[in-house]
């Protein structure tokens, strides 16, 4: 059986939409951080939206950085588990220590443009095999033939193959 590792990632956006409760709050906090982190950054109040701040404004575009600080305590909650990325008994199982953060737009006036997106990326996974849209994947970058614990994934939009290794 030929032995790959893969590592995933996931493109989570939260906006005004997003239904979850978990998302919902990711929403509020990233909101309430880049309308303070804007009124920073143009004391004179001349631009509304991100897009504006990032093309008028110099080191705008440290908004990112800042505003991901308000994600850390939602981040911890996930227990270095993607989120939305399921087994097929519903639990989230892939486990990650690597995101990135970023303001996809916002508005000081309508709260309800403000979006964000999180990229997770996963620790490495060993690939087994696939049946249809179904990864089979276990934990870790060594396998030495035996019984190893796997998981079975769906793969879901956003989700995707970020690295892929053919083992020896």
């Amino acid at each position: 059986m030929a032995v790959r590792t893969i590592r995933l990632c996931y493109r989570k956006v939260v906006n005004a939409a997003s239904g979850k409760q978990w998302d919902k709050r990711v929403f509020e906090a990233t909101y309430k951080e880049y309308y303070m982190q804007a009124q920073q950054f143009d004391q004179e109040n001349k631009y509304q939206t991100f897009n504006e701040l990032i093309a008028n404004v110099p080191r705008a575009d440290q908004m990112h950085y800042l505003v991901s600080t308000s994600v850390a305590g939602y981040l911890k909650q996930l227990n270095e588990r993607i989120p939305d990325v399921l087994n097929v008994f519903g639990k989230p199982c892939i486990p990650f220590k690597k995101f990135k953060f970023e303001i996809i737009q916002s508005s000081i006036k309508t709260k309800e443009q403000h979006a964000v997106e999180i990229m997770f990326y996963s620790e490495p996974l060993l690939w087994l095999d696939s049946i249809g849209t179904q990864l089979i994947v276990a934990p870790g970058e060594t396998y030495h033939g035996d019984e190893v614990e796997s998981e079975m994934i769906s793969l879901i939009p956003g989700l995707s193959v970020c690295s892929y290794k053919q083992l020896e």
